[in-house]
């Protein structure tokens, strides 16, 4: 008996321990307009057309020499009751444009199981989707882009633009990626700012994601 509960409590330090092991998050947002004209397909949530604004992708935990941890808890499963009280904003904030079309339960769970599950030393499973919520909000990318002229209207803006625009906003440089569309157009497509271990501030990035985008990029509508 004694020996079960020391293994016991072993294997919960070693989650713990696990858990623990990252230097900071990457928030990323997704313009869903760009999604929709890649290579993916797209199929809008049961819940209707989710409206034209970015939409969170994920909170990564990220090691700052590069590399990230994942799956870290198997037995930290998905539990849509303890985000009952998020749903609606999930829904509105954190879609899935996946296909089929479904009620976006496959895509939070996975963002929990694969990315959450290494942060559980900051954040339970309802405090990590709430932290994602509240970073769209302080960040309120699309409403800064849109006073600097940058719109999704199809036409081409300069990179630097973009980048400065957010930078201005959020404080730090951000990361971008984009995608090409069937006209081989570069897109704004992801957006990453990186974030404390607490997942409450803005940081500088101690690693920047590798993507590629042209001088000039499209803003596609959505």
């Amino acid at each position: 008996m004694k020996f079960f509960i020391c293994l016991l409590a072993l294997q919960q330090l070693y989650v713990q321990i696990v858990a623990q092991d990252f230097d900071f998050f990457y928030f990323v947002l997704q313009w869903p307009g760009a999604y929709c004209d890649s290579r993916h397909s797209c199929c809008y949530p049961k819940t209707g057309k989710p409206a034209a604004d970015f939409g969170i992708h994920g909170l990564w935990p990220n090691y700052k020499t590069g590399g990230w941890p994942q799956n870290c808890n198997p037995d930290s499963q998905f539990d849509d009751l303890r985000v009952s009280d998020l749903m609606s904003d999930l829904q509105r904030e954190w879609p899935t444009l996946s296909c089929p079309s479904n009620d976006g339960m496959k895509f939070w769970t996975h963002e929990w199981e694969k990315h959450g599950t290494c942060a559980e030393s900051e954040l339970d499973q309802h405090d990590y989707f709430e932290a994602g919520l509240k970073l769209k909000q302080k960040a309120n990318l699309l409403h800064a882009l849109t006073n600097a002229g940058i719109k999704p209207d199809d036409k081409f803006y300069e990179m630097k633009h973009i980048e400065n625009t957010i930078k201005e906003v959020v404080g730090f440089a951000p990361g971008i990626e984009c995608n090409k569309d069937s006209s081989h157009n570069s897109q704004l497509y992801q957006i990453y700012l990186c974030v404390d271990t607490s997942a409450s501030k803005f940081i500088n990035c101690p690693v920047m994601p590798h993507g590629r985008c042209d001088s000039r990029v499209q803003f596609p509508k959505f």
